[in-house]
């Protein structure tokens, strides 16, 4: 008797199994487990300062329904330039956004809404020297701005007995100069990267 209930038990338990195969045959089955692709790297955008127009450069100035009006620019020594209905007005030391909005108030007396485009059309103007222990000493135009490895590797790089942790670079502002240490070999082995500045028309680097 006991053997006949032990038998009993054991089938009731394989046709549930079975039972539960077939249902969830069925059914489609479990749904698969949910893979959330890994979250993307998102790093904030470092942000290009924008150029400083400086005296000899050149700009495309247009004025929207003023074809008179519209024309090109040369930046003069003193960093002024002449301009219709305007006369002179300063331009070194401005974006290009800047000025746009400084010629746009000055119409605005000529004409009820002004709009006004600056392109910068060649930069004439920017140009970095290196000198001392290095292949190619020299001037270097650019048209755009570099920072201080950028003109080393322009001037070939380092002589034999250079001493790249001195470098220094001299910026001269008027009859002001200032002076920075730029440690080469810091920057290269990230210690101190933030070094590695946008260098200024008319700076000067001196590899000792």
């Amino acid at each position: 008797m006991r053997r006949i209930f032990i038998c009993f038990v054991l089938g009731i338990s394989v046709f549930t199994a079975l039972n539960f195969a077939q249902t969830t045959q069925n059914s489609g089955g479990p749904p698969p487990p949910t893979i959330r692709p890994p979250a993307p790297d998102v790093r904030p955008a470092v942000l290009t300062p924008p150029y400083i127009i400086q005296p000899n450069d050149v700009l495309e100035i247009f004025v929207w329904k003023e074809e008179k009006l519209t024309r090109k620019v040369f930046v003069r020594p003193d960093g002024r330039i002449s301009f219709p209905l305007i006369q002179d007005l300063t331009a070194a030391g401005l974006s290009t956004s800047e000025l746009k909005q400084r010629i746009e108030e000055n119409l605005k007396q000529y004409i009820e809404v002004p709009n006004v485009t600056v392109i910068l059309e060649a930069i004439q103007s920017y140009r970095v020297y290196v000198t001392g222990k290095v292949a190619k000493p020299g001037v270097y135009p650019s048209e755009k701005q570099i920072n201080i490895l950028q003109a080393i590797a322009l001037a070939g790089g380092f002589l034999e007995f250079a001493d790249p942790s001195n470098i220094v670079v001299i910026r001269t502002n008027g009859d002001e100069s200032s002076r920075f240490v730029f440690n080469y070999n810091d920057v290269l082995k990230a210690k101190n990267f933030n070094a590695n500045m946008l260098l200024k028309a008319g700076d000067v680097i001196v590899v000792p």
